[in-house]
């Protein structure tokens, strides 16, 4: 278990490294011919970025900052695989008591292995994430001073742990749990200050059919269906024509395919967050509609009977929950990665958010999460069917008549066609809530020999 609190801690393993000096040989003259054929790179390298530089993005964001930042950088890839159990980091503190800026379970950093391609906790896949590594290019710590020139009253107010770019594969918790109906059972991240940005994602989303009601007992709407009806020779209507509004309804709609699900590129944020949001959208084909239905006319004359048609180009937007427990691995192809500890909101030369006070955890580079594709069928929120029966549907059919064919008998006591009610694309979205969905892809192999989940 790691716990670090306070700056200070940090700090103070800094301040206990020695400097090992040891006597040097006289020296020897070169020429200038000697000295042009020597070739070499320093191990360490030293910079520094003052307040006004051009560089500083502190100083663009905060104009009257003075806040100058040095960097100690390594000119070297470090290789690492290692294994954390709990992993707290800023636990009380200036953020509050009873919780820690980072708190995550099971964490294991190491090569790809073959993770790239297999996520099963199979011997060879084991054996091949084990023996690989992580490799930190070029890692560094900077230091951000407050006003750096004047030597009373400069201070340390930030220290920032980094590399240029890191590849490999990281990952929370122990496995991706679901229970027997396939929810998922957040593990590994418990709380997360930082930033990460997700890359844009698809997935197919199974949805279940649903029998919906106007005012019955199941799944009541209270939305009557208006629209206009004709008499209807040879496909098109005739003299007759009406308005009608449904007095009541029995109607199932069935989906009959998957839905492709759509999630842009976005960013996850934020100090001490559980759980993110995530936007998604997509557009459902092919809902058939059967049942039955009665109505009251323009003429006085009832309509009901059997209906039937099918639902087209419903647009949804779809608002995942997820809790960051979902989320169990992060390929680091290239993503710099840097964790930080400040005594105030600093934005790092080269960071692409505002750290905020305490510690932040930046991955700068889009994050491949997986498919989205949910481990479980998803309902169709009656909020959703509300929405679209009361606009996009309503309006549809108050702009295209249901043919009832000649005299219009057929829509006197027998089948009443919906026909394909193909919603335009300027129809409103309708919502869908999903919440805490098993994310398909979310598997990983256990950075361990054998059958434990951690080691």
């Amino acid at each position: 278990m790691i716990k670090l609190n306070y700056l200070n801690t940090a700090l103070f393993t800094f301040s206990c490294l020695g400097v090992i000096t040891s006597h040097a040989g006289a020296l020897q003259p070169m020429t200038d011919q000697q000295l042009s054929n020597i070739t070499g790179q320093a191990l360490m390298s030293l910079s520094y970025i003052a307040p006004n530089d051009a560089a500083n993005l502190e100083t663009k964001r905060v104009s009257n900052s003075n806040i100058g930042f040095y960097k100690l950088g390594m000119e070297a890839d470090l290789s690492l695989n290692a294994n954390i159990k709990k992993l707290q980091l800023g636990c009380g503190g200036v953020n509050g008591a009873n919780a820690c800026d980072i708190d995550i379970d099971n964490l294991s950093l190491s090569g790809l292995g073959n993770s790239a391609s297999s996520n099963t906790g199979n011997a060879a896949d084991r054996n091949a994430r084990v023996g690989s590594s992580a490799v930190l290019t070029n890692p560094f710590i900077q230091f951000a001073i407050k006003n750096p020139d004047s030597a009373s009253t400069r201070q340390i107010v930030g220290i920032n742990l980094s590399s240029e770019k890191a590849t490999g594969l990281l990952t929370f918790g122990t496995e991706n749990l679901k229970d027997a109906s396939n929810n998922g059972i957040p593990n590994g991240i418990n709380s997360l200050s930082g930033y990460m940005k997700i890359a844009a994602q698809t997935g197919k989303a199974t949805i279940n059919p649903i029998t919906v009601t106007q005012n019955g007992a199941t799944n009541p709407t209270g939305v009557p269906l208006k629209g206009i009806a004709c008499d209807s020779y040879f496909g098109y209507c005739g003299a007759i024509k009406t308005t009608y509004t449904t007095t009541s309804y029995n109607l199932t709609m069935t989906p009959s395919g998957q839905a492709i699900l759509a999630l842009p590129e976005q960013e996850i944020t934020g100090k001490r967050i559980s759980s993110a949001i995530l936007n998604a959208s997509t557009i459902v084909n092919g809902i058939a509609i059967n049942g039955n239905l009665s109505a009251d006319s323009g003429l006085g004359i009832p309509l009901s009977g059997t209906t039937s048609g099918t639902l087209n180009n419903l647009k949804v937007n779809a608002t995942i929950n997820e809790s960051l427990g979902l989320f169990h691995k992060a390929g680091l192809n290239g993503t710099p990665v840097s964790l930080s500890l400040q005594s105030q909101d600093i934005q790092w030369t080269g960071g692409v958010s505002v750290a905020r006070t305490g510690w932040w955890l930046e991955m700068s580079n889009p994050i491949d999460i997986g498919d989205i594709t949910p481990n479980k069928n998803v309902d169709i929120a009656m909020p959703t069917i509300i929405a679209a029966l009361n606009g996009p549907v309503n309006d549809y059919l108050g702009a295209n008549y249901v043919k009832c064919g000649a005299f219009a008998l057929s829509c006197l006591a027998g089948n009443i066609s919906l026909g394909p009610l193909n919603l335009p694309n300027s129809a409103p979205a309708a919502p869908m809530d999903m919440n805490n969905l098993s994310l398909k892809n979310q598997d990983f192999t256990p950075n361990c020999y054998g059958s434990l989940k951690f080691c």
